[in-house]
């Protein structure tokens, strides 16, 4: 296959949906995969992108990362559809049940901190967190884990002699060391699971690229910026957004970081696409900046975090997933 095989993993809606518009106008020389939960929202996706390219080569794939016999059975299915991928995009996430202290939003709204306030959301958001079928916190598998059972498997297609591959992970500004423990990784005793998971994305990223460099493999962490998604929505009532809009809009006078729209939120993910892996610093976040004047632009930022605590999270992951393979295969023994 001589196109360029990318997946993006909730390529379905929000900026992974955009990510896909802006690849398919950049090149008509790849071949895109959708891997979604939900194959109706994914086959109105492809609908829509074909209406848009409609020479555009897009398959469908299904696939929960929040369940790992979906993953596993997903990623089985992609070895036997692709020799190569190319491209992996961590996109799908989930911020469950979010909550908000609306004391601390009206406060920050009228405050010095209103932009540090919704670019981050500290002291702001918490979420529900709840145990999956597989015994895991909910947030920590679907953000975190299921993604690196996914790399893990496809490990063949996208560690190719003479060729180079590239993860790239939808981060946060809400990724904060402050609600990541590495004796709870799966944040199982705290409020904040959303925040806490990606951190965790960025110490794995940073992981990644020691352990898999020397085989052509390279991974890259982004921040979108605050956009307006379907997650975003989840956290007030639609018609709040609509009362607060034009704030946003004229905080985006003097800061960049709000980007709002997922054309803009995808900017560094669409950046990416066009670098040479072995070019990046493995230790940056990319962010995507919208001007005032609606401009959009990547930006590299230094993460603030430890390369010992990014390989002592890494092989805590290993060793979780030795016992999650057990387990699976025990279950498989007794079907």
């Amino acid at each position: 296959m001589s196109k360029k095989v990318v997946l993006v993993t909730g390529a379905n809606s929000g900026i992974g949906l955009a990510l896909c518009e802006r690849l398919l106008t950049h090149s008509d020389q790849i071949h895109l995969c959708l891997a979604c939960r939900n194959m109706q929202r994914a086959e109105a996706a492809r609908t829509a992108l074909h209406t848009s390219h409609p020479g555009a080569d897009i398959s469908l794939l299904k696939v929960d990362v929040g369940s790992l016999q979906s993953v596993l059975e997903a990623s089985k299915e992609i070895k036997q559809r692709y020799k190569k991928v190319d491209y992996l995009y961590l996109n799908a996430g989930i911020m469950p049940n979010p909550q908000i202290s609306l004391k601390a939003f009206v406060t920050g709204l009228f405050s010095r901190k209103v932009i540090s306030m919704f670019a981050t959301g500290e002291g702001l958001l918490t979420q529900q967190d709840r145990v999956t079928a597989d015994g895991l916190q909910e947030v920590f598998v679907t953000n975190v884990f299921g993604h690196f059972i996914m790399i893990r498997e496809l490990e063949p297609l996208l560690c190719q002699p003479g060729n180079t591959s590239q993860l790239i992970w939808t981060s946060s500004s809400n990724a904060r060391s402050s609600a990541f423990r590495l004796d709870d990784y799966q944040h199982t005793q705290g409020v904040e699971p959303y925040s806490s998971s990606k951190y965790a994305s960025d110490l794995l990223s940073v992981a990644l690229n020691r352990h898999y460099n020397k085989q052509g493999l390279y991974s890259s962490v982004i921040c979108p910026g605050l956009v307006m998604t379907n997650l975003t929505y989840g956290i007030l009532p639609s018609f709040f957004w609509t009362l607060i809009m034009p704030i946003m809009w004229l905080i985006r006078i003097f800061t960049n970081t709000f980007t709002l729209t997922a054309y803009n939120g995808a900017e560094a993910l669409f950046w990416l696409f066009n670098q040479k892996p072995e070019s990046l610093d493995p230790r940056a976040k990319y962010h995507s900046y919208t001007s005032g004047l609606g401009n959009s632009y990547t930006k590299p930022q230094k993460m603030d975090l430890d390369e010992d605590t990014a390989e002592t999270f890494y092989e805590k992951l290993l060793e979780l997933e030795g016992r999650v393979r057990d387990k699976h295969r025990a279950q498989e023994d007794r079907r």
